[in-house]
């Protein structure tokens, strides 16, 4: 039978089981009226990256009936004690797993011998965002400098490496040590309205003096994109076999209307603001989706030819959104040509920050087919899960917490190696967004938006708070 049909007749039984389930399917991390103030996919900034508080994000809705699967209690007494996660997850999806991590969670030792152990490949949570690489000096630029682009001299901000450095030379040396056992690393990210300084918009980089205009922002976009592609990835840059692909734009697309990120997501969020939560000055000064072409073809231009390029989101599974993301990915994907010329883009990556019960799994695996239609394949970039409502915190519920949490993970992973199997669509790798769950994201909320949300109690990785696996760790590290 066509690998099609089969997804066809999974999608029915899914959706009548859907039918016997509650709840909306707002498919990311967030809830409310429309339309919703985003919550943003990242971990905490340098500013609160230490704050270790509770936080819940919730969603609802579920699909597909696996009765036969039995559950996770059922399968603890087979458990491979020594399983290491990155092996079982190749030998079974065929992709990597990953884990994001920051410069104050590099610092653990514990957490480092984590991810040496289990983890294939690293996403940077803060160090490589355009916050950090001008020193989080957001509030003023840190200083300028002249700068050649296309026979033209410029004036540019200076950057500030150190802080993505500090990890990536810690990876360098773990790699050289241990050649058999290498970690590769994603790069995340380039183009982003959140957490890149407002005062970049302006002239004289100076956000009290007026907007530049789209042509003199095209030039910053493309030297900035230039710079940090080829100090990371350039032939003579001691990174250059670090990195396999980059996140290039992120969230460009409303939770509200599916459209494009506007200067007015948020009514309540003025654009003066060092940094947005919500509102997009790139979208204020250029009015249309011109900057994300542009940031695509710059990619393209300054990247190495084997470096993967990526667009990324939240709330990709739900429908408004995921038709909106698939019309942007179309348009980059018709835009492609030769380095110099077009854009070039690799996969759509699935950022599944997702709640106990929702996204459901045909919402999952219609997203993902439909992004691979047009792009050809997906990476799931931020797994995690926020806690139930049942959750509260204490021993008395975290062993029930634990059970939910595992069969949540247990679907998604069957879900995603269902999808690995279709004629046209390819899994190519899962990375967790963190490791342990003090550290998540997800316990404290950050000041531009996401993490905690409610206040509840949060449980969501793989690791437990005092560093070992968890009964959802298990659910990855069988091979069949």
């Amino acid at each position: 039978m066509h690998k099609f049909s089969s997804y066809k007749k999974f999608i029915a039984l899914g959706l009548m089981t859907a039918m016997c389930m509650t709840g909306c399917s707002t498919g990311g991390r967030n809830s409310g009226e429309t339309p919703p103030q985003p919550v943003q996919n990242e971990t905490k900034t340098e500013e609160n990256a230490n704050q270790t508080s509770t936080g819940n994000n919730t969603e609802n809705g579920t699909a597909t009936n696996d009765n036969s699967a039995g559950s996770v209690s059922d399968e603890s007494e087979s458990k491979n004690e020594n399983a290491i996660l990155r092996d079982a997850v190749r030998e079974r999806l065929g992709g990597f797993v990953g884990c994001a991590v920051t410069g104050s969670e590099i610092d653990d030792p514990k957490v480092w011998d984590i991810i040496t152990t289990h983890f294939e490949s690293v996403t940077l949570g803060n160090e490589l965002k355009p916050d950090a690489l001008v020193g989080y000096s957001v509030g003023t630029c840190p200083g300028t400098e002249m700068a050649e682009l296309n026979g033209e001299q410029i004036v540019v901000p200076k950057l500030d490496y150190s802080r993505a450095e500090k990890i990536l030379n810690k990876i360098l040396d773990w790699n050289e040590e241990n050649p058999d056992r290498k970690i590769k690393v994603r790069g995340h990210v380039l183009v982003w309205h959140s957490q890149t300084p407002e005062w970049l918009f302006h002239e004289d980089y100076d956000k009290n003096k007026p907007y530049v205009t789209a042509s003199e922002m095209d030039k910053r976009l493309e030297w900035y994109i230039r710079t940090v592609l080829t100090h990371f990835t350039g032939e003579d840059s001691k990174y250059k076999d670090l990195f396999y692909g980059w996140d290039v734009v992120n969230e460009a697309i409303s939770d509200g209307t599916g459209t494009y990120r506007s200067d007015n997501e948020n009514p309540n969020e003025s654009l003066s603001e060092d940094r947005h939560g919500s509102n997009s000055s790139w979208w204020h000064v250029y009015q249309s989706n011109e900057f994300i072409i542009n940031a695509f073809k710059y990619a393209n231009k300054y990247a190495p030819e084997d470096l993967e390029l990526y667009y990324n989101d939240y709330n990709e599974c739900s429908m408004v959104k995921r038709n909106g993301i698939a019309k942007l990915l179309k348009e980059i994907k018709d835009a492609e040509g030769a380095p110099g010329e077009g854009t070039r883009i690799s996969a759509m990556g699935m950022q599944g920050h997702y709640g106990m019960d929702s996204p459901s799994f045909v919402e999952i695996q219609d997203a993902a087919f439909k992004y691979c239609g047009i792009v050809g394949k997906v990476q799931i970039t931020e797994l995690d899960i926020s806690a139930s409502d049942e959750y509260d915190g204490t021993a008395d519920t975290a062993d029930a917490e634990n059970e939910r949490l595992a069969e949540r993970y247990k679907k998604i992973y069957q879900s995603l190696n269902y999808i690995n199997g279709l004629d046209d669509c390819e899994v190519s790798g899962i990375t967790f967004w963190g490791t342990v769950d003090h550290y998540s994201w997800l316990q404290s909320r950050s000041n531009v938006g996401g993490g905690n949300t409610s206040g509840l109690p949060q449980m969501p990785l793989l690791f437990d708070q005092n560093y070992e696996p968890k009964p959802c760790f298990y659910v990855f590290t069988e091979t069949e």
